[in-house]
């Protein structure tokens, strides 16, 4: 089914694909989560995330059998579902999609700029200067981009280090008593839980890029379970750290426990720990722009290089809309439920029509 192999030399190598993985779920969620969680079932919301984690070992698991089953990527699922036509009008409603989570990633990081650090500093400009490097990553092609976000994850890390300090003044009975909070408050929970892990689903647009992918599977499983124990030891931490009345009122929950960090050489560790997310977030969008501009060249024979310019033009125009804490709420809230329904709702569905697919076609070959 794959219309042109990928040649080997662009291809990565397995393991690679647990930081690919790692570097889309850990993002500009991270620094606020916890209090989203917690208004929904309270300081019981560290099981939601195990609940969430659990769930997502599942559709990787079937975003696998359909890369198998097609041999190829959603652009070929959808042409083995639907046909040339259908499957790639299909194929090309993704690409708003991560154009819009690009922006997403790109407007709230600033927004976290602005109001920890530069409250003067230039929007556009600061994403017009953000967007080049992306775009300059992007031309090095696939692998710069997995390199990029190797390096995104690795040299941040010691951030986990940091959160040492608030478990000084962590009271760890605040999380009791456990199972205070009805069955759907949890399951509430893990919905709201779900749209910061989303970012898994990456697998079902570069799979014909990974060499051997059946050995890629336990990386893949490996990184899920990675990023949800962070997820949900951080929010013990800072459940602990924070009553619950307080963690109500601190919307970047992991950027007010950087504020007890002391060092000998600095006084203010969030603004370092923000710089720090600026590696982090890079990542995040290198790879939605790289897989729109990717899609845009399968569905519509252009250039991927071109293409990269027909994602980053309308994230430049439409950044200068997003100008108010409410539109930029809106947004988060827009794509987090776009990346749900793709992500538990489209990709279970889209299993399902290749698994019938596969058989018609079995019966098709027999009869002849």
């Amino acid at each position: 089914m794959q219309e042109q192999p990928i040649p080997d030399r662009l291809k990565i190598s397995p393991f690679l694909v647990f930081y690919l993985i790692m570097s889309m779920q850990i993002g500009i969620g991270v620094l606020g989560y916890q209090r989203i969680i917690a208004l929904k079932a309270g300081y019981d919301a560290w099981m939601s995330i195990l609940l969430a984690g659990g769930c997502i070992h599942v559709i990787v698991w079937m975003i696998y059998k359909i890369g198998e089953t097609v041999d190829g990527d959603i652009v070929t699922a959808h042409k083995y579902i639907a046909g040339n036509f259908f499957g790639k009008v299909l194929s090309s409603i993704f690409i708003g999609y991560f154009t819009l989570y690009s922006l997403t990633v790109v407007r709230t990081f600033i927004e976290v700029i602005q109001v920890w650090m530069f409250p003067e500093m230039s929007t556009f400009w600061f994403s017009f200067g953000f967007m080049i490097l992306c775009v300059y990553i992007i031309f090095g092609g696939f692998r710069t981009v997995v390199g990029m976000a190797f390096f995104g994850l690795v040299l941040p890390a010691y951030l986990l280090l940091t959160f040492g300090w608030a478990i000084k003044f962590a009271n760890f009975y605040n999380l009791l008593p456990i199972l205070d909070h009805s069955i759907k408050e949890v399951l509430t929970a893990s919905y709201y839980m779900s749209l910061t892990f989303i970012g898994f689903e990456i697998i079902l647009f570069f799979y014909p890029f990974i060499k051997e992918p059946e050995k890629s599977k336990k990386w893949a499983h490996l990184a899920v379970l990675t990023t949800t124990l962070i997820y949900t030891v951080l929010a013990i931490i800072t459940f602990a750290y924070f009553a619950e009345e307080q963690l109500q009122k601190q919307i970047w929950a992991t950027l007010a426990m950087w504020k007890i960090v002391e060092m000998p050489f600095v006084e203010r560790f969030e603004y370092i720990g923000i710089a720090n997310w600026n590696l982090i977030i890079l990542p995040n969008v290198c790879i939605s722009v790289w897989i729109a501009s990717r899609l845009i060249k399968r569905i519509m024979n252009v250039r991927q290089k071109i293409g990269v310019f027909f994602i980053v033009g309308p994230v430049l125009f439409l950044i200068n809309f997003l100008d108010t804490r409410e539109k930029i709420n809106m947004l988060n809230d827009y794509i987090g439920k776009m990346g749900f329904a793709f992500t538990f709702i489209y990709i279970p569905m889209l299993f399902a029509a290749v698994m019938i697919a596969k058989k018609v076609k079995k019966k098709k070959g027999k009869r002849r």
